[in-house]
């Protein structure tokens, strides 16, 4: 795609926006960046957007928008939308910013995505990568926006790029080296119609322009995966926690075996993985299976994997106090999540539910939270409702803020518990994004 000298609009304000507009600018092109938010929720934005001398425009789309030859959007930006319908109406190309960035992008990319556990797979993957000695930056969905280093990359360097299903939703030729979908599980079903099957369309859209050179990495034991990609023909490498593969990665007993033919090419112990819980099990496989495609050393693989501390916000230990545990899973914005934080851990937990409600079905935990959970603290816009499925099962406890969901939990807890903020919900009914949600627990811990 050539850029110089042309037009283009960018929806979007914020970390992929800013982004693609500094793309363009360095290819040539002449961006414009529209958003019609709030601008005082904006001020971050409209600050380096006038430093960098862009133009936009902030709490409209106005017409100018549409006097573009391309218009790139940010991935919080509905397919529906009307900005969007407008565009294509008028032919304008619309497509995303990781399919902007990707087309300027020399090296090879991994792409990751699934329902959960994505941010932690795409950082590990980051880690291992660069501890085997190549070069390998994280991107997309998390950290930088693709577009800021998409020009950085060489062609014998990496790019671990977690993308989720908004962003693969305006591509068109993506086409990743390595793709790896983790699981697929209901979610942002407002976003698709509240059609399951419009979601999963999206995310197997990381699979569209892959060709036999290229390889995917699929979680065998996830079954509306497989039964979803049974028409795609996919070169594919599976993980499984229990069946043998014989071209894939399995756990046997203590063991993780990645084999190749039937023939063993990797193996590890269980307990040379640093991070807790059987997902954790499922993203190391993933990695490892990355890892090997391009005959990455083993040592210095295990050792990456036991070195590992995680990512901020997905069962982040904060703080040990007077022998209680505290735990950020503040990342865990869907039920499915909460499921793995509950497995991860043995009985006594005091957990931290709520936010807004995106539908959920607290079902799935059920069982888990009967087990384990002493006691649930039920915040945000859906406090009622998880009060009303819980409290026959568990004691429940509506408190109005974060910050006194800690603060109780503290009080009652004792040597041995853990107090786990994992809400199953979104963030933006009490704070900005659930890194915000994270930051105001591990302050009010750390005040304790």
């Amino acid at each position: 795609m050539n850029i110089e000298g042309k037009k283009i609009s960018i929806i979007g304000a914020v970390r992929s926006g800013i982004g693609a507009a500094k793309l363009v600018k360095k290819l040539g092109g002449f961006p414009f960046v529209s958003d019609a938010g709030n601008k005082d929720k904006l001020a971050d934005s409209i600050k380096i957007l006038k430093e960098l001398k862009l133009d936009y425009e902030v709490g409209v789309h106005s017409s100018k928008l549409f006097d573009c030859a391309v218009m790139i959007v940010s991935p919080g930006v509905p397919t529906n939308s009307p900005v969007v319908k407008t565009a294509i109406e008028r032919n304008i190309k619309v497509i995303s910013e990781v399919e902007f960035a990707a087309l300027f992008c020399k090296g090879k990319i991994i792409a990751i995505t699934g329902t959960n556990g994505k941010t932690t797979t795409t950082t590990l993957c980051g880690y291992v990568f660069n501890n085997c000695g190549k070069k390998t930056y994280t991107a997309g969905n998390i950290g930088n926006a693709f577009s800021e280093i998409a020009l950085d990359v060489k062609e014998d360097e990496f790019v671990a790029l977690e993308v989720s299903s908004f962003q693969l939703d305006f591509t068109e030729t993506f086409k990743p080296a390595v793709s790896i979908i983790l699981n697929i599980t209901p979610d942002h079903l407002n976003r698709y119609d509240n059609k399951i099957e419009n979601y999963i369309a999206s995310k197997l859209k990381i699979l569209k322009n892959q060709s036999s050179t290229d390889r995917v990495i699929l979680n065998k034991d996830d079954k509306t995966l497989m039964n979803s990609i049974a028409s795609f023909k996919t070169n594919a490498v599976y993980f499984s926690l229990s069946e043998v593969q014989a071209n894939g990665i399995y756990c046997a007993g203590n063991d993780i075996i990645l084999s190749k033919n039937s023939t063993s090419v990797f193996t590890c112990k269980k307990g040379d993985i640093s991070l807790p819980g059987n997902h954790n099990l499922y993203n190391a496989m993933a990695v490892i299976s990355a890892a090997k495609i391009f005959e990455l050393d083993n040592k210095k693989i295990i050792e990456a994997l036991g070195s590992f501390q995680g990512v901020e916000h997905r069962l982040e230990f904060v703080r040990e106090l007077e022998g209680v545990k505290f735990i950020n899973d503040s990342k865990a914005t869907n039920v499915d999540s909460v499921w793995y934080a509950l497995q991860s851990y043995d009985n006594s937990l005091f957990l931290i539910l709520g936010g807004q409600d995106k539908g959920n079905d607290y079902n799935r935990i059920k069982d888990f939270v009967i087990e384990k959970v002493k006691k649930i603290y039920a915040i945000g816009s859906s406090a009622d409702k998880v009060f009303n499925f819980f409290h026959k099962e568990v004691k429940v406890e509506i408190t109005k803020k974060l910050e006194d969901a800690v603060l109780a939990a503290s009080k009652e807890a004792r040597q041995g518990d853990i107090v786990l903020l994992s809400p199953a919900c979104a963030s933006f009914d009490m704070f900005e994004n659930y890194e915000h949600r994270g930051k105001v627990f591990k302050e009010a811990v750390n005040k304790l």
